[in-house]
């Protein structure tokens, strides 16, 4: 998925840093208050970002310029929300576009803006309807961690889209092209990680089930009636 190094013409890639650029100033605002205010969740937030920093980097062959991979970024985004979620892909972007040959500088803002970004912020979005739905939390977990995963790609489709429009058809017809390759062939790789990331939550509620309530990501009723449901 990394967009490669100069793959996207001007002014393409410029936009994208301007869109992705303040969200991550906001979220270095959100993590250093975090840091502050928590510092007793930093091994949390350090498995969080190393959660990332392992999926993301599970490269797989894929169309031209581009690879398939998960992302690991729903986790995070449901721990920490979506603007955290931005500083920590970011920097796993930056370390693997510098030291992995795996997405590039110029198209930094490119692969923040669908890994860092709006993927988390789906993220974010369905786990905090899914929770108000009072859907079974490990269901919520599920589908914000798969659909992160998805709509990266959906999300790279259009950039890549909008940088290369079909000279017949123009947008619409390139956009389909793309979606057709990253859209279908990312799903089995979607609902793997979101299988993972229930796990992984699974696991946390067992062994730091107090960090979930610290942060606000469920409620001391919600998790009570998990821990009964497991026993």
């Amino acid at each position: 998925m990394h967009i490669f190094e100069g793959f996207l013409p001007s002014p393409w890639w410029q936009l994208w840093f301007v869109f992705s650029i303040p969200v991550i100033f906001f979220g270095i605002y959100r993590l250093n208050k975090l840091v502050a205010e928590k510092r007793e969740l930093l091994p949390l937030l350090a498995v969080a970002g190393a959660f990332v920093f392992v999926l993301s980097s599970l490269k797989m062959p894929s169309v031209t310029g581009s690879s398939s991979h998960p992302t690991g970024t729903g986790m995070a985004a449901i721990l920490f929300g979506p603007a955290i979620a931005a500083v920590l892909s970011t920097i796993v972007l930056l370390y693997q576009s510098i030291f992995l040959a795996h997405g590039g500088l110029t198209t930094l803002g490119a692969n923040v803006a669908s890994m860092g970004i709006i993927g988390p912020v789906a993220a974010y979005v369905i786990y905090k309807a899914g929770m108000k739905a009072n859907i079974n939390f490990y269901v919520v977990v599920f589908l914000a961690a798969t659909f992160a995963d998805w709509i990266t790609y959906v999300v790279t489709s259009v950039e890549l889209a909008l940088a290369f429009p079909a000279e017949v058809g123009g947008f619409a017809t390139s956009l389909k092209a793309f979606l057709l390759v990253f859209a279908t062939t990312q799903v089995p790789l979607a609902i793997m990680e979101g299988a993972l990331t229930a796990l992984i939550f699974k696991y946390v509620i067992q062994v730091k089930s107090d960090a979930l309530v610290e942060l606000n990501v469920i409620s001391e009723s919600v998790l009570n009636k998990i821990k009964g449901a497991n026993q």
